[in-house]
């Protein structure tokens, strides 16, 4: 289980475009859930059910030029998928959306979560003859759902089957020859989002940033183990399914760290959240300084927030190398390493000789404070106070977060309720 693959991904689905041009709207969409995932990518086009489609490792802008997007064709249906996975997980076969053709019609997938029980799943399906390419849950689900849809009158109904079957956090798009399909675990780990555009068509993503990048209006969010089907029908909510409704079990590291400042998530906004969570902070943990400053960019708001509450000042401490990856989610830890070294240099004329007041989101693996910390002692500042503006690590997370053992074991160490902090002395 601690071995397996973990992911934290974007998925964003298009219905009903009236452009033809719906690769490239998904492009844009994608662009907006960059910073979900940065290892691979990928575009899957309906054209009244003939799929076509294009994968790869790198970012968005990398891994799609103007003559990809023309390549995949018109349609009026699209998804698409950014995709992180931890060491070990870079296989071709990983990467989504994933595409079947069966007997039943095409399907295509794209999957946010991590499954509790795949290997059972897996191994049910290769002892009745089916073949796996990679290793990821994905393909687990997605063969679940071929499987069920050859006994099922329709694919929301295989959907239904294979969500009785399959455990632990999914949210999901699933385009078929006709219809988009929509749909989310019952505890409702992960986010997904329904928007609109102007023109009618209906849009599903993993934040709502990605559906203003596409121009469409929020509408709702998906709820918990509820499937949306949108076909030329309009637009259906099932949940009969559904067990007795169960407690809302959403990541709290998508308000901390994962989603963007400027999307709504479950009805809260990611950017008053942050801040919120900086003046609860400055509460609990107050300290005489000069100067609060964020690291960026998911700091920023939480120290803003810290400076609010405190009535001490706010100023830009770093400078962010806008062209470097997120550092948790680089997959090997010497490339956590080197793009920490290369994405932040701190500004001397903001701390040279202040005591600062210093607040990041968390404490992932602990490897990059250190490092920043030298950067504002290099830079002059006279003291360093680190806040978090999370709570500490304290127990294992087995569906969405990947997190190692030895982080587990110091989690369980952490002291403190809403914060972890610590006063680092100058040597």
């Amino acid at each position: 289980m601690f071995n397996s693959l973990h992911e934290e991904c974007g998925v964003l689905g298009i219905f009903g475009a009236k452009t033809a041009d719906v690769a490239s709207l998904v492009y844009l969409g994608l662009h907006a859930l960059q910073h979900r995932g940065q290892e691979s990518c990928g575009i899957a086009v309906n054209s009244d059910g003939v799929f076509s489609h294009y994968k790869g490792d790198g970012l968005v802008s990398e891994v799609f030029s103007p003559e990809k997007l023309e390549r995949l064709g018109n349609g009026n249906m699209a998804l698409g998928h950014v995709r992180y996975s931890t060491t070990g997980g870079r296989d071709i076969n990983n990467i989504q959306p994933l595409v079947i053709r069966h007997i039943k019609g095409n399907l295509a997938l794209a999957h946010n979560g991590n499954l509790t029980n795949s290997d059972e799943i897996r191994r049910k399906i290769e002892l009745s003859g089916g073949i796996f390419h990679g290793s990821s849950d994905t393909e687990a689900i997605a063969y679940s759902l071929v499987s069920d849809r050859l006994t099922s009158s329709s694919t929301s109904e295989a959907v239904e089957k294979t969500m009785q079957t399959v455990r632990g956090a999914y949210s999901c798009i699933l385009m078929t020859a006709t219809k988009m399909i929509a749909f989310r675990d019952p505890n409702g780990f992960r986010p997904l989002c329904i928007g609109k555009t102007a023109d009618g068509s209906y849009v599903a993503a993993s934040e709502t940033c990605a559906l203003d990048a596409v121009g469409a209006d929020f509408v709702r969010d998906v709820r918990p183990g509820e499937i949306v089907v949108f076909s030329k029908e309009g637009v259906q909510s099932i949940t009969s399914h559904c067990r007795e409704k169960e407690k809302s079990s959403l990541c709290v590291f998508e308000y901390i760290y994962f989603a963007r400042p400027d999307s709504v998530i479950d009805g809260v906004s990611v950017h008053h959240a942050r801040i919120n969570a900086g003046k609860f902070l400055a509460r609990e943990h107050p300290v005489d300084a000069d100067i609060v400053i964020g690291v960026p960019d998911s700091g920023i708001d939480a120290a803003l927030g810290y400076s609010q509450e405190s009535g001490i000042p706010y100023g830009v401490g770093f400078i962010k190398n806008k062209y470097t990856g997120r550092s948790f989610i680089q997959p090997s830890q010497k490339q956590r390493e080197n793009t920490v070294k290369l994405k932040l240099n701190a500004i001397k004329e903001t701390v040279d000789g202040k005591r600062v007041i210093m607040v990041d989101d968390s404490i992932v693996r602990g490897t990059t404070c250190a490092g920043i910390i030298r950067l504002l002692r290099n830079a002059g500042a006279k003291e360093v106070h680190l806040r978090i503006s999370s709570p500490p690590f304290k127990h294992p997370c087995y569906f969405v977060t990947d997190i190692d053992r030895q982080i587990r074991r110091r989690g369980r160490n952490c002291e403190g309720g809403r914060s972890r902090l610590a006063r680092i002395p100058l040597h």
